[in-house]
């Protein structure tokens, strides 16, 4: 059975969540977190997605973001789960799944939540 296509309207602000799989680790040194966010720098670009915010937990991430083109989010987070997960088995010598599965993502329609998730985010970088 295929897939449902994920549901990002174009100009509708969206909270990703990637998470490592069984909780694992998905960043291991700080080359993995520069190469990471160097990727999403490029996939955004590419595909056309505005990101506002981002955090690199240890085992997942939060993007907050906003797609400019029809089936633009899907393309760049498969474009940079693709390219990461093949980067982080090559650094760390193994094979297999780095993700849990897809991204899950959440349409952020109202400004209160837009300003919660930012805040979030923005913790979530300085520890607290």
């Amino acid at each position: 059975m295929a897939r449902l296509p994920r549901i990002s309207p174009v100009g509708v602000p969206v909270h990703l969540i990637q998470r490592g799989n069984n909780r694992q680790s998905c960043f291991g040194a700080p080359e993995d977190y520069s190469a990471y966010v160097g990727w999403l720098k490029e996939y955004s670009k590419q595909y056309a997605v505005d990101i506002h915010a981002w955090v690199l937990m240890t085992n997942h991430v939060h993007l907050l973001s906003t797609p400019q083109q029809e089936g633009a989010m899907s393309q760049m987070m498969q474009s940079l789960g693709r390219r990461y997960v093949q980067y982080f088995n090559y650094q760390y010598r193994r094979s297999g799944t780095l993700w849990e599965g897809r991204y899950k993502s959440c349409l952020v329609q109202s400004e209160q939540y837009l300003i919660e998730l930012y805040r979030y985010i923005e913790l979530s970088k300085n520890g607290g």
